[in-house]
């Protein structure tokens, strides 16, 4: 069984190819090996995306979710304490449901640029993940796709805010805002803001699915995450 395995593996690798094999494999009688550890993490990222992400993308996912949601920039905090403190809370709260529903707008566009880099985790990004640290899948996650995403989110958040005309009302405010003596200028384009915490969001609830899984047994869904992610306890 043993040279059959080997035949095999060396018609199907190159030396080189052959070498980076052997190094990855399992050290031990584990018995989990590396196409289980890759296909472990590609599921465990699919349960935050399914779990976690696309809750984003429904009304008030942003908005009534205190881990992400958007705010207006520190700059321009005084100027929401400045309405509600002379009773406009429900006008200021009105901004900031403009800034979150383009937001939860966009994160539906995220899902079919996840997967296809989830599907192309090798072997040796699996096992380095795997004994990473808690968020270690969600970097290699935003470092693969944040590009990607950006490029995408952007136009659907502009489009957004026009239908509704928040960019120019937004605009103007944080240009009038940059305009008063003694404040520091802030990003009058609200759309790039917008998307970059659109972005933020999106990572820290794939990384608070990935330190459940890797923390918690009982989030562990099936056989594989459970056997896979016990290497790692």
């Amino acid at each position: 069984m043993r040279k059959l395995l080997m035949l095999f593996v060396l018609t199907a690798f190159s030396c080189t190819e052959l070498q980076q094999v052997v190094n990855q494999l399992p050290q031990g009688t584990t018995g989990v090996g590396n196409a289980e550890i890759a296909q472990a993490l590609r599921d465990a990222l699919n349960q935050g995306i399914d779990k976690q992400v696309n809750k984003l993308a429904i009304k008030d996912g942003f908005f009534k979710n205190e881990l992400v949601r958007i705010l207006l920039p520190d700059e321009l905090k005084r100027v929401d304490k400045t309405l509600r403190d002379v009773g406009l809370g429900s006008l200021a709260d009105e901004g900031l449901k403009i800034l979150n529903r383009a937001a939860e707008d966009a994160v539906g566009e995220a899902t079919p640029i996840f997967v296809d880099v989830i599907k192309e985790i090798t072997f040796a990004d699996a096992k380095q993940i795997l004994l990473g640290n808690d968020n270690a899948a969600t970097q290699y996650l935003q470092q693969s796709t944040s590009t990607k995403l950006y490029n995408k989110f952007q136009p659907i958040i502009s489009s957004s805010f026009k239908r509704v005309g928040a960019d120019q009302i937004w605009n103007n405010l944080i240009t009038k805002y940059n305009s008063l003596p003694l404040t520091n200028d802030v990003n009058p384009n609200l759309t790039e803001y917008v998307t970059e915490e659109a972005l933020d969001g999106v990572y820290t609830m794939i990384a608070v699915e990935e330190k459940e899984i890797r923390t918690k047994v009982s989030s562990r869904t099936t056989d594989l995450l459970r056997k896979v992610f016990a290497l790692q306890d």
